[in-house]
């Protein structure tokens, strides 16, 4: 009975109850026995725990009977939170046909909120609010039903007011779902057409596939066919989450399920893909399908040399799990052999890098993040790059185009002035502002991608006591008068402490990190110059001190020509070791580059 479906998923911005909210409904339903019941039963990994934070989105069935005493089929799709996982949130959403629009009671409106709850207006989804965490000291679920009653334009009577943590009116939910989300439209008869919306590695099962069907049916006998990475398969498993992985004969249009693929990587099965028949294919794929775009690149190398082959291991096992990790061999005269890896945001790059030392017990070193940049040649050749080190000389260079970013920013009228500083400072360019709720801004920015990712972020939220909220999506490349900074340790040029930076913060940021480096480089038996190198010159100098031994401390008394003759073979030593000797350079000396102060 395909009258009795609800698709539906929970949208919300990061820490506003929405793991827990799907905690209480997997109870309410009995899906889940309250023996085997945990604090954010979808988020299986320890980081998603320790961070709040949905990073794989994942799925689960729930049988329940309505107040109608009729049985209904729920199939709610858990999104990730985060912004860097922007497109994971919009497959998702293709997939389902209603939305739960969580808002903290004591937060408000937010603004990864308003650009989830625009994704699931874009995807025509029937929108239900629910303010969460009205048992707080500080909620204050009049006003923000207020702001949301603005903003959707639903009475602010209407609007189900819960507490996700008590059980609160929970049950309310899953009626209002009921009533509002629409069935979905199937034809059963036409061919086979479903949609992943997000996938797993099993080392039993290959790639776990979730998918949405659409239209047609699907069993474990039928020969596949992936539409845009063009693989074909027989599944190992057809089945549905119970929220555990059970096998079912069928699956029929309009439901949620998986299909186990055996294929041994996630590449071949990418999220927004579509799933058909190799027998009858249907003519045309799913739309929306995007493949993944690294926006952040950084080098991770390992500290111990002989680490090299773990990294590597670990890196291809993550990508198994991780489609939109990119990585690639890269050299570095300081570091030695280490990896180039693309990353969709900062918050991606720390998942992946606090996995690589977790799960797989790495010391890695990560360098300075960088964007990709497009070098216009003077020849009228476009060369993207990813790395500073890559950047052609100077005189082969016509222009220098870095991605800009519309930045969306919501805060309390009170912090208005700061961020306004804050994004003068980075190079941004302001672009709009509105008033949602009177005491509430939301003001629209253009900035460079490189003014970003480094402490952007840290920044915001220290200047506004955490109220501000932030969302980003990529707008366009353009070009500006950005120069290569280099930093020289013993005149030779660390390749992964060098960056790209507009000219005029060059003196300024050079200055800052040859101050930090002088104190981190440990002292040597020669003086060693620390120098930052930009536009054919150098801009920035310090020395670290040469250790003194006194050579001195045997010549009591007697002719200063001794002494004269001492001290010159003590020079002629310092010089020769000058020549061979080997600046070991500190890993603090890389962190020192992230906090470098963004202001």
């Amino acid at each position: 009975m395909t009258d009795r479906i609800r698709n539906f998923c929970i949208v919300a911005h990061i820490d506003h109850g929405k793991s827990t909210l799907a905690d209480r409904l997997l109870q309410l339903t009995d899906t889940i026995a309250d023996r085997d019941m945990m604090e954010q039963v979808l988020d299986s990994m320890d980081l998603e725990r320790e961070k709040g934070v949905t990073i794989k989105a994942s799925a689960v069935r729930m049988m329940y009977t309505a107040r109608d005493g009729l049985n209904y089929e729920l199939n709610l799709i858990d999104t990730p939170g985060h912004v860097d996982f922007g497109y994971e949130v919009s497959r998702a959403l293709e997939a389902c046909e209603g939305a739960i629009l969580v808002v903290d009671a004591s937060q408000g409106v937010e603004a990864q909120t308003l650009a989830n709850l625009y994704l699931a207006l874009e995807a025509d989804l029937e929108i239900i609010p629910v303010i969460n965490k009205i048992d707080l000291t500080s909620a204050r679920p009049d006003e923000v039903a207020e702001e949301i009653e603005s903003l959707l334009g639903v009475a602010a009577e209407e609007i189900i007011q819960i507490s996700a943590k008590e059980g609160l009116n929970v049950e309310e939910i899953l009626e209002a779902v009921i009533e509002k989300v629409p069935p979905p439209l199937i034809n059963n008869e036409a061919p086979l057409r479903a949609l992943i919306f997000d996938s797993h590695y099993d080392a039993y099962k290959g790639v776990v596939a979730y998918i949405r069907l659409v239209e047609g049916k699907i069993s474990p006998e039928d020969q596949m066919h992936l539409m845009a990475s063009g693989a074909v398969f027989k599944p190992v498993e057809v089945g549905v989450f119970m929220p555990h992985l059970q096998p079912v004969d069928q699956l029929e249009a309009g439901e949620v399920g998986y299909v186990a693929t055996g294929l041994k990587t996630v590449r071949e099965c990418r999220v927004g893909d579509t799933l058909t028949s190799a027998i009858e294919p249907a003519a045309k794929a799913l739309p929306g399908y995007l493949k993944a775009k690294p926006m952040v690149f950084a080098g991770i190398y390992p500290v111990e040399g002989e680490d090299y082959g773990n990294l590597k291991d670990a890196l291809e096992k993550l990508q198994l799990n991780d489609a939109s990790l990119v990585y690639q061999l890269e050299t570095s005269q300081a570091l030695n052999f280490g990896y180039r890896c693309g990353f969709l945001g900062m918050f991606h790059m720390e998942i992946i890098q606090e996995r690589l030392e977790r799960e797989y017990d790495l010391d890695i070193i990560v360098t300075t993040p960088s964007v990709e940049y497009e070098v216009v040649l003077n020849d009228g050749g476009v060369k993207r790059i990813d790395s500073p080190a890559e950047l052609p000389s100077e005189g082969d260079i016509l222009e220098i185009r870095e991605p800009w970013m519309r930045i969306e920013i919501f805060t309390p009228t009170e912090f208005y002035g700061t961020v306004m500083e804050l994004v003068k400072k980075r190079r941004g360019i302001f672009v709009e502002q509105d008033y949602p709720t009177p005491n509430r801004v939301q003001l629209i920015f253009e900035l460079p991608l490189a003014e970003l990712i480094i402490d952007f972020f840290d920044q915001l939220k220290s200047r506004t006591r955490g109220y501000a909220s932030l969302d980003y999506h990529f707008i366009e490349y353009r070009s500006d008068d950005l120069v290569k900074l280099e930093i020289l340790v013993n005149n030779e040029s660390v390749d992964a402490l060098a960056m790209i930076i507009h000219r005029d913060n060059a003196y300024r940021k050079g200055q800052a990190l040859i101050s930090k480096l002088k104190d981190l480089i440990p002292r040597q038996l020669f003086a060693v110059p620390i120098q930052a190198y930009a536009s054919g010159r150098v801009i920035s100098r310090a020395n670290v001190k040469a250790l003194r031994k006194d050579v001195l401390a045997k010549c009591y008394g007697g002719d200063v020509s001794r002494k004269r003759k001492l001290l010159e073979k003590q020079k002629k030593g310092k010089k020769r070791m000058k020549m061979v000797g080997n600046v070991e350079i500190p890993q603090e000396a890389f962190f020192a580059v992230l906090r470098l102060e963004g202001d």
